[in-house]
This record gives C-alpha cells, structure tokens and sequence, in this order.
C-alpha cells in the first residue's frame, strides 16, 4: 500500500539564517536521554564526540516512569519461543517476525548487561524475582525498586554516561527540526537557554525523542510526550506508519484535582481484581484472561463498564493479597495512593485508561535505520515492528535498549568512516512576514486538542468521530502552522497539531478493529487489512 501522503506545513518551525546564530560541530548528535538514547551513547565510539540534547530534565521520560519492569526469558522453565509467539499473539498479525525473533533472542543478554552496569534489579532467594503480566504465558518480567524499574534502570545507564569524557549531555534544550540538504539529515535546529536558536551540525543523528501520550486528556505520560520526533522526522522527508495505533493502559490512577499517575499492569499480575462500582469483579464477562487479558481488551472492558454503570470509573482491589507483598512489590504506587488518603491494602483503588504508548512512529530496519540517510531512530518514536498493533506489556524498555544499542552501532560506525566536513547552503525558509504567536493563546488550544482526541481519536472510534476531529484539528493546524512561535509550549503545539492529523489520517483509513485501535463501525478485524498504513509528507 503506497504511504498517505499529506501536506506538512513549513519545512521549518522557526527562520534560519546561518550567519546569526552559533554553530556547534559533533559525530553523532542524540535527540533525547532516555533508555534508548542513553544507551545508544553508550555504543558510540569514545574516538567520537557525542552530544545527547534533552527537552527537560534527564529524569524526565517515559523510561525513567516506567513501572512494572523489562521482560525477557531469564527462567529456565520459560523459552524464548514463548516469549516470541506472546509478542506475535499481542501485536495481532501486524509484527515483524524476523525482528521479533530477534529482540526475544537478545532480551537476556542485554538484561544482563544492565546489570553490569550497575543496575539493581529485584532479587528473590538471590536470584532476579520475575513477575507476570498481561499477555505473557510465563513470569518473566524482570523489575527494580518494586514499582519503580524505570527509573532504576536510568539510574544506571546515566551514570554510565556521565563517566564518558567522550559523551556532553544537555538538559532543558529542545530541538526544533532536523537539518536536511540533498535528502540527507546533517543535524538540528535546538534552542539553547544561552544563546537561543542554534545548529548542531553531525554526522550521524539518532532520533530518542519518546512518545506523544500528551496529545490526549487522559495519559499516563510526562507533560513533555508531545510527540515531538515525530513531527522532526516528518517534516524532514522520513516514512511513518501505524500511527493509528496508540496504546491505553487500563489502569491510570484516577483522583480529581490529582495527577494522573500509572498503576502498572504488575498490581493485576500479581493477582488484583477489578471491580466496578457495584463491587462486581466484571473482567470474566469480557475475556477469559479476566484482568490479565490483552491491554486493549481490558481498556475497552473498563470504559464498557463506566458507561454501563454510569460512574467515572472502576476500582482495583488488592485487599485480599498479604500486605507485605504489596508493600514490597508496590512501594512508590502506595506512597502516592497514601498522599490521597488510600492504603492499598484496605481500599479500593479508582482507575480509569489512560493514552500510554505511542506504537506508531518513524519506520526502522533491524539496524534502527530510518528512510533518511545519516537519521537513526529507536525507541517509542519508532514503528520497528515489534508491537505490531498492541504492545506486550514490559517489551518497551526492551526495545529501546536493544534499538538504542543498534542505532548506537551503526551511527557509530558511519561516523568513523566520515570526513570532518560540514557545509549546507541553508538559507531563511521563510518570507519576512509571518503570523505572530503573541494574540494566540496556545495552552487553550493545547487542552483543546487533547479533550479532542480524547473524544473523537480515543479508545473508541468511528468514521463520524474522525470526521469531527479532522475537521476541528486542520482548522486549526491552518492559523498555527505558519506562525513563528518563540516559546517552547508554542513548538509543542505545532508539533502536537501535525501528529494529531497523521494519527486521524491513519485511523480513517484502518477501516477494521485491530489491537489498540477500535473502531464501532467496523468492529470486527478484516484480513483485507492486514498491512501497515504509512504516511509521508507530500513534497
């Protein structure tokens, strides 16, 4: 199936005159810190110069709020064939078969590397304690901190980074577009909090930028999940594609007035139930799995029941597991449930789902290639072809470590083979009178957008709702777009706008139900559509 091809706007989000603004030179510049950029780096050859360009803080990512922890065949009464045909029987005849293989292989050698560099996971009878989740047929989901893998994994790959004198990481340094001339990426446009606009010329770019949860009212994800490297990578020239596919996690913390906060898929692996607000345990009613079923079956079981009872949300229940469990497994959700007055081991907690991962992204190889030359991607960012249509739980961390490692390798080595010469003829993209951003209120718009797409581009679709919402989001992609913001919340919502319309337009064509992506309209999934919908940028 030829890719969508739809209209990007302005080649760049801001004008761009190279005689008044630095320059900076490096070998491989990385555009975001988390698992896979920080582990891309550590691939690098210390001959080279790395730069590794944050958005925010380097603590904060999805990778370092992951939870339940990182999955790979660490028991000798697991194999690695199970974990492959859970993967293939999660992402609905839409994964990469040769890829999966692959990752599933690699999965315990690279779990074992993170400990060697010096991460701590959980240790049962000293050895690592694994869990069950979701869609997994064996417990092999390997965690740190109880609840908090995520940021324990960080811990340690950060500190690896730190101690390479090769490797410069910049904090609160957002990137505003890729380089390209002649087709190929040369770098990027960042705003330094210094100096302002500035290019960073490199040989090779790896693209870490994570997902885009924050383009809906309900996620689990950090405020800075705008879906920014997929913008880049768009308005750049590279092929996207499944970017229908966002998955919602079932269980978000739900608390008026309170943050929005994840209550991993480990609490139900460990045997809590769900109950609506009755006190009815409803998961039997939908699936034989109950609470372990697939993350789309149970996203779409629990907005079933809200509506059925007509109540905002439905409750977890851990009251009948042994406290010192959920106190040693759990400790950071118990603390945050303590904060509103809720103990675990008494209460029922309020969920709700929640938007999660981004499964859509910038097209990769088994090397983490992307369709344009020196560009690497891995990560949330990318479609690699692991999930297919629905992730398994615990294989994203997984995938950028693997991802990370193979962009690292190939950037790498591409680097070393090139000469140190940059030059573009760059000139201002832009005709001197544009639309100001100083009459535009753009955090109205921003929340806007996400009540929009939680609405109309949700966990429930149809060709009515995608209507509405294209119509609502090219309205006013057509007063921003050509607008030169100076803010950073004003990129994000240029950027968030743009990855709206390529998530509407692959939703109406998938004209079928297949993981995460319900439609109401055709409900059923259709062989017709067994394939992948990609988008590129009409040039």
């Amino acid at each position: 199936m030829d890719p969508i091809q739809i209209e990007s706007g302005q080649r760049y989000l801001t004008r761009i005159n190279p005689k008044r603004i630095p320059h900076i030179f490096t070998d491989v510049l990385i555009i975001g810190g988390g698992i896979a950029g920080s582990r891309a780096a550590l691939q690098i050859d210390p001959r080279l110069e790395t730069i590794i360009v944050n958005k925010g803080k380097v603590t904060q990512s999805n990778s370092a709020y992951a939870q339940g922890g990182i999955a790979g065949v660490l028991d000798p009464l697991d194999d690695i064939s199970n974990h492959i045909e859970d993967t293939l029987a999660a992402g609905k005849d839409l994964c990469n078969r040769e890829l999966v293989e692959h990752v599933c292989q690699e999965a315990p050698r690279h779990i074992r590397e993170l400990i060697e560099y010096g991460a701590d996971f959980d240790k049962q009878d000293g050895k690592l304690a694994l869990t069950k989740e979701g869609g997994h047929s064996h417990r092999r989901v390997a965690h740190a901190l109880g609840d908090a893998t995520g940021k324990e994994l960080m811990r340690a790959l950060v500190s690896a980074v730190e101690n390479r004198p090769s490797i410069q990481t910049w904090t609160k340094t957002p990137t505003l577009d890729l380089v390209t001339e002649e087709g190929k990426c040369r770098g990027a446009i960042i705003w330094n909090r210094y100096h302002g606009k500035t290019l960073i010329w490199a040989k090779q770019v790896i693209l870490a930028t994570g997902g885009a949860g924050c383009l809906f009212r309900e996620t689990t994800n950090p405020a800075l999940a705008t879906g920014d490297g997929h913008a880049l990578a768009f308005r750049a020239g590279a092929l996207l594609q499944d970017m229908e596919f966002m998955q919602f996690h079932p269980t978000v913390l739900y608390i008026a007035g309170g943050a929005r906060y994840l209550v991993s898929e480990a609490v139900r692996g460990e045997g809590a139930y769900l109950r609506d607000s009755n006190g009815v345990r409803f998961m039997s009613e939908y699936h034989p799995d109950l609470e372990l079923a697939h993350r789309d079956v149970v996203s779409r079981a629990i907005t079933d029941r809200m509506l059925k009872t007509n109540h905002s949300c439905v409750y977890l229940d851990l009251t009948h597991l042994k406290r010192s469990l959920i106190r040693e497994r759990f400790p950071n959700i118990s603390e945050v449930c303590a904060s509103f007055g809720l103990d675990l081991s008494k209460d029922q907690i309020p969920v709700r789902p929640g938007a999660h991962y981004m499964i859509g992204g910038v097209k990769t190889d088994l090397e983490a290639r992307t369709s344009v030359p020196h560009l690497w991607a891995a990560g949330e960012v990318t479609s690699s072809g692991l999930h297919g249509s629905n992730r398994l739980a615990s294989n994203s961390l997984l995938e950028g470590l693997i991802f990370g490692a193979a962009a690292g390798k190939g950037a790498s080595a591409a680097a070393l083979s090139q000469p140190d010469q940059f030059s573009a003829s760059l000139l201002p993209e832009w005709d001197s009178e544009k639309g100001s951003d100083e009459d535009l209120d753009s955090d109205d718009l921003r929340n806007s957008l996400a009540s929009l797409m939680w609405r109309d581009v949700g966990i429930t679709r149809s060709a009515e709702s995608l209507k509405d919402a294209k119509e609502k989001v090219d309205f006013w992609s057509r007063y921003v777009v050509n607008r030169e913001f100076k803010t950073l919340s004003g990129w994000e919502l240029q950027n968030m706008l743009l990855v709206a319309q390529l998530m509407i337009a692959s939703a109406i064509e998938r004209r079928e139900s297949r993981g995460v992506h319900y439609r109401s309209d055709f409900p059923e999934t259709d062989a017709a559509f067994q394939k992948h919908i990609s988008v590129i940028a009409n040039s």
